[in-house]
Formats: C-alpha cells, sequence, structure tokens
C-alpha cells in the first residue's frame, strides 16, 4: 500500500523531528511529483515557486557558465532539498535542476510554505539543521571545482556519492548512481577526454569498474588515496 504524504514526510531524515501536526501542515501544501529521467524541477532563472524534496532517485543540480559549459554543483539523493535557499530568498533559482535518474519528489508550494514557518516556530527548528548541513556541502563542493587535480576531484566526488547510496559486493563497493562520462566531466569541472582517460586508467589498475545501472569501487582504499591529492 502507497504512503501517505503524511508518511513520506515522517520518512525523510529533515523532517523526523516535526510534531505530526507539523507534518499534517506541511502535507497539505504538497504534492508528489514522478519524474523521468532528464525532467527538468526548475531551471536557472526562474522564480522560485516551490521548494523541492527528493523521496527517492536522484536529482542534479547544474549551473550554466557564460561561455555555455554546465558545471554539476551536486547530486541530491533521498531527503535532500532542492532550491532551499531561492525559495527562502525570494530571489531567482541560481541553477537547474534535473531528474538525473527517475525520481519522486515532494514539491511544496513556496507561499503557503513560508506562511506556515511564520506560524509554527516548530517546523523552523526542525528544518534549520537539514537546510544547515546541505549549504555546508554545496559550499565544499563549490571550493573542490576552484582547483586541485582532476583526479582529486574526480576520486571525491565518487567518494561521496558512495556515501550517500551504496552495497557491498565480493568484488567491492557497489554504488547505483548511472553517470554518463559528460556528467562525470560535469562533476568534477573537467572535460569529457579527460574523464573518460581518468577512468579507462583506473579500471585498468582495479581502483573503479563503469557498470550498466553504477559503478563498483574495486580498492576504496586507493581512490580514498586519490582523494587526498
Amino acid at each position: 500500500m502507497p504512503l501517505s504524504l503524511e508518511e513520506e514526510i515522517a520518512a525523510l531524515p529533515m523532517f523526523r523531528r516535526l510534531k505530526p501536526d507539523d507534518r499534517a501542515g506541511l502535507a497539505a501544501l504538497a504534492r508528489r511529483a514522478e519524474l523521468d529521467r532528464g525532467e527538468v524541477l526548475f531551471r536557472q532563472g526562474d522564480a522560485p515557486r516551490s521548494l523541492w524534496i527528493v523521496v527517492s532517485g536522484r536529482v542534479k543540480v547544474v549551473k550554466s557558465s557564460p561561455s555555455g559549459r554546465e558545471l554539476i554543483l551536486d547530486l541530491l539523493g533521498p531527503g535532500d532539498p532542492v532550491g532551499a535557499v531561492a525559495v527562502f530568498e525570494g530571489l531567482p533559482y541560481p541553477a537547474t535542476a534535473v531528474a538525473q535518474i527517475s525520481a519522486v519528489c515532494l514539491e511544496i508550494e513556496r507561499r503557503g510554505f513560508l506562511a506556515l514557518l511564520d506560524s509554527t516556530p516548530s517546523l523552523v527548528r526542525g528544518l534549520l539543521s537539514g537546510f544547515a548541513m546541505r549549504l555546508r556541502e554545496l559550499t565544499a563542493r563549490l571550493a573542490d571545482l576552484s582547483g586541485g587535480r582532476v583526479e582529486a576531484r574526480l576520486a571525491r566526488a565518487l567518494a561521496s556519492l558512495a556515501e550517500g547510496a551504496s552495497e557491498m559486493r565480493p568484488e567491492g563497493l557497489f554504488v547505483p548512481v548511472r553517470l554518463s562520462r559528460q556528467e562525470l566531466a560535469d562533476l568534477c569541472g573537467t572535460t569529457v577526454e579527460t574523464a573518460i582517460r581518468v577512468m579507462s586508467r583506473w579500471s585498468k589498475e582495479g581502483i573503479v569498474k563503469t557498470e550498466p545501472d553504477g559503478f563498483l569501487l574495486l580498492d576504496s582504499e586507493a581512490l580514498g588515496e586519490l582523494a587526498q591529492g
């Protein structure tokens, strides 16, 4: 039997501390959106009409540079908010959010959400820790893209994805996140050719193996050493 909106909200880490009445108020403003791979939640420059929360699947946040190149700023998974800063500040979304794989999200209308926050202090307290954590992670991600060797940036990106969702297999740690070579390049701020060259070398060295539905960390220790730069 499918979960109700209140039950889905209660299962998300950033909402677990909310009181039942607060979750009910939030559920009244939310709608459940099922997104196909490549479907856009919002585009860079759009007015912030909604806060999005990932329930399942994965959403990538990409930003276009003046030259037209795209960088993946973040890959968000279950429980992560999308577009929170723009919603709070009332500013255009600073980046585009796209379903990286099929995803289910909760869309919460901005005006009603802000009104609920004004009238429900306990809801504010329950949300602050989750938003603060995501902001720290994004700040670190932006700093990571600004410098350092490509191999180190790519190793840190793969290790970070492994922390979010992975399963142990006899050969190593499997991460069920399917990324194209272009997405890998965007994720660490490099060219497709460089991403292909690095991944090919790591495969030959028995560090990382690409699978049809994700990638396999064959030697997590070696990847960790590479991440140190």
